[in-house]
């Protein structure tokens, strides 16, 4: 154990000391948060240009009911469509509708300048298509339509409770929307360490076999103390980046957000954990407030933390026994890219696997999916934020860390030989002979 130690404390100082660690663990946080906040905020300031679109309206229906907007400008005109077409070439375009738009909704063109875009064409048809039915809904001499209309309007808002925990009280279940971001977020994470650490182990490998310094550290330590504490130690810069991660975000949603935000909105928060979101929703989207009740719910997020630190571990410890396996038996990380798909394809698989099960997080495939060792931490953390039980939770963990022993006798056998091969890429039965060796 003193070896092992050893190595570990080798490995996790190379690593942590190096000036890329500590970047990317303040960077990622920033960079996620980014990624979630870039779509909008590329929406919001993307805005091109007003287009002023000429409008030739022969049915006399449509062109006076044209709203303009930021993006578009609507200007009827009285010219022929051959004329319009060469003297306003100064437009965006010229818009043609026929007199008998009202019987064939087809016989609308649009005469763009220049290229045009499927925001564009589906904010022109979208105002046209709601003109002709208002229109045709006149032909039934209906009195007041338009307020009958706006009368019937109505908005549902869903509240789910989960009967399966509490039947004598309500017990509000967690926004779907929110579990569903929260999932993805957190498979994507798992995804990204299981590979980008599972790599690093692999190559390490490679760069000290080909340097001969593994030569010399396995006359002092037995190749299974040796990849041990290669795995454990970087296994130890995994744990530190989450728990740093984990800090921060708790820090940040249990102390500093709720100083920041308005009193109305703290208000509305605390209306949704007290299960009174009918209290809290009256000019807030409820789905914004349930966000912010989970990012600010120290509880919540310091059980996600934990699910994901457990997760991570026992999906690296798995993992990175098999690449550590495959580095060492080549000489290259090109020789390493054959061997190594099939233990990618699995991480692919279970990233795939998220995707759908996501959609219904307690089928029998998402089950079987998060309890299947090589599948199970990705998917298992993109269940665990829609409240599942946790006895499934406990499972999985049990069998992936189990899986971990089995595959750390597997690949030692294979490491313990394929440190002292050189000059050969060996084959899938060539790594099986190898199992199969006595010691």
């Amino acid at each position: 154990m003193s070896n092992i130690s050893l190595i570990i404390q080798r490995e996790f100082n190379e690593r942590v000391r190096k000036k890329s660690f500590i970047i990317t663990t303040i960077l990622m946080p920033v960079l996620m948060i980014a990624l979630m906040v870039a779509p909008a905020l590329i929406m919001e300031y993307s805005g091109s240009e007003t287009k002023r679109i000429a409008v030739i309206d022969r049915s006399g229906l449509v062109a006076p009911r044209l709203e303009s907007n930021a993006e578009v400008v609507f200007e009827p005109i009285d010219l022929e469509l051959d004329s319009a077409r060469r003297q306003l070439t100064d437009h965006f375009g010229v818009l043609w509708i026929g007199a008998d738009i009202l019987e064939n909704p087809s016989d609308v063109k649009l005469y763009a300048n220049s290229s045009s875009s499927l925001s564009l064409e589906s904010a022109i048809t979208g105002q046209i298509e709601q003109i002709l039915e208002t229109e045709k809904l006149k032909a039934y001499e209906i009195e007041n339509l338009q307020q009958i209309l706006d009368a019937v309007k109505t908005t549902v808002t869903l509240q789910t409770f989960r009967n399966d925990q509490s039947q004598e009280e309500e017990s509000q279940a967690p926004s779907t929307v929110v579990a569903t971001a929260t999932g993805y977020v957190l498979g994507f994470v798992l995804y990204m360490f299981l590979l980008i650490y599972g790599s690093m182990v692999m190559q390490s490998v490679i760069e000290e076999k080909n340097n001969r310094v593994l030569e010399v550290m396995v006359s002092s330590v037995r190749p299974f103390d040796l990849m041990m504490g290669k795995i454990l130690g970087v296994a130890a810069v995994a744990v530190v980046q989450v728990v740093i991660w984990g800090v921060l975000i708790v820090g940040v949603g249990s102390f500093v957000l709720p100083q920041l935000m308005p009193a109305e909105a703290m208000a509305g928060v605390e209306a949704v954990r007290q299960g009174m979101p009918a209290a809290a929703t009256e000019g807030m989207d409820p789905e914004m407030l349930q966000a912010l009740a989970a990012v600010t719910d120290l509880g919540y997020v310091v059980k996600i933390f934990v699910c994901l630190l457990l997760f991570v571990f026992g999906g690296y410890l798995l993992y990175s026994a098999m690449f550590a396996a495959v580095g060492s038996a080549v000489d290259n990380v090109q020789d390493a890219s054959q061997l190594q798909m099939p233990i990618t394809l699995p991480i692919i698989l279970a990233l795939l696997a998220m995707i759908a099960v996501i959609k219904d997080p307690n089928s029998t495939m998402a089950f079987w999916f998060s309890i299947i060792p090589f599948t199970s931490p990705v998917v298992m953390m993109a269940r665990i934020p829609y409240g599942i039980p946790l006895w499934e939770v406990a499972l999985s963990l049990a069998v992936l860390y189990a899986s971990f022993v089995g595959m750390v006798w597997f690949a030692a056998k294979i490491y313990r030989v394929g440190i002292f091969m050189y000059g050969k890429k060996p084959t899938l039965r060539e790594l099986l002979r190898w199992v199969r060796y006595r010691s």
